[in-house]
């Protein structure tokens, strides 16, 4: 198969050529990305590399022609900052994907996978799971979830719009991996913290609001996922999460703290708010409300229907990445991924 991948040298980007360099059988890979790559570095070796930056309201003509002849197109192009300029990143994370399809038209790719999310869920419940079928209205404070549920509503009119191709959305949890650890470290809390501590320090207790549950899937198990949808062809939606699920008493369990002390949630979201405002950390408090604020996803269509399951804990890939962080670990071959980007 030939396998075009825009944003291939990102976190999901990089764990899923890792995984299609393993497959069974050789794939014909394309890789599409705003800045290159080691070549001569793996997983990054025998990609085809072409450099197109989807926010460029020219792009289409390039992104077509890139993608002829292409079996299936994955659209990973997304951005996390500068996240004080919305309109930048709705460039990339909007209509970035729409100049993805219109090239996937006009090129008449049969089957388009996308990484949605989550975040683009609306509002549910906790303590019992949802499936696919959930609304995806998103969490209308947080830019991220706005621009997820913007994708899915792109999504459905070229669906209705083009019934011959194949569309498949993918909705995972955080994404966790060691070599994304100086990444996560920039996109989320800057440069004036230091995060090495995170990953060495033990600590006693662990103040986080109740409603704090997110999930989390490591990066290779999200690929495997994802390169079974490519395989097989598979349309629909499907969730991507690893077990357990991240509640206050699992977070405690990672950092090793000896008790949870629940705080309230307006309070940490008042200090969030306030040191993103005064740029003094890259977290903006649309990230607090998502994690309060989204369902518990079900997995079991990814299970039943890809035969997939999960070979590495949540809590454990949330472990790499905090060991990450205390070693100042990346990717040098990638140039979002790498110590010193």
């Amino acid at each position: 198969m030939r396998i075009v991948i825009i944003g291939a040298t990102g976190n999901i980007g990089t764990a899923v050529l890792r995984r299609l360099h393993d497959a069974a059988a050789p794939h014909e890979l394309v890789g599409i990305a705003r800045r290159r790559p080691d070549e001569r570095a793996e997983p990054y070796r025998g990609v085809e590399w072409h450099l197109v930056d989807v926010s460029v309201p020219g792009a289409v003509p390039e992104l077509a022609s890139l993608l002829d002849g292409a079996d299936a197109v994955l659209h990973l192009a997304w951005i996390l900052q500068p996240n004080h300029r919305e309109r930048e990143l709705w460039a990339t994370n909007v209509d970035g994907l729409r100049r993805t399809l219109g090239a996937a038209v006009t090129a008449r790719v049969p089957h388009v996978v996308v990484a949605s999310s989550v975040g683009a869920y609306s509002r549910g419940p906790k303590h019992s799971r949802v499936g696919e079928e959930w609304p995806t209205g998103g969490v209308h404070t947080s830019h991220y979830s706005r621009h997820k549920a913007v994708d899915e509503r792109v999504l459905d009119a070229f669906e209705a719009a083009n019934p011959d191709v194949v569309v498949t959305r993918v909705r995972p949890g955080l994404v966790f991996q060691r070599d994304a650890a100086s990444e996560i470290a920039r996109l989320f809390v800057g440069a004036l913290l230091p995060v090495g501590w995170l990953g060495r320090v033990r600590v006693p207790v662990l103040p986080v609001p109740a409603q704090v549950i997110s999930q989390a899937v490591h990066a290779d198990d999200l690929a495997d996922a994802i390169v079974r949808i490519i395989e097989r062809r598979v349309g629909g939606a499907f969730n991507v999460a690893g077990e357990p699920v991240l509640d206050p008493v699992a977070l405690s369990e990672v950092v090793g703290a000896r008790r949870v002390v629940p705080v309230r949630l307006a309070v940490v979201r008042a200090l969030m708010w306030l040191s993103w405002k005064l740029r003094l950390q890259n977290s903006d408090p649309g990230w607090l409300d998502i994690a309060a604020n989204v369902p518990v996803m079900s997995t079991d269509r990814a299970r039943s229907e890809l035969d997939w399951a999960p070979r590495r804990r949540s809590t454990d890939a949330l472990r790499e990445v905090l060991d990450g962080l205390a070693d100042g670990a990346g990717l040098d071959a990638s140039p979002p991924l790498a110590p010193r980007a």
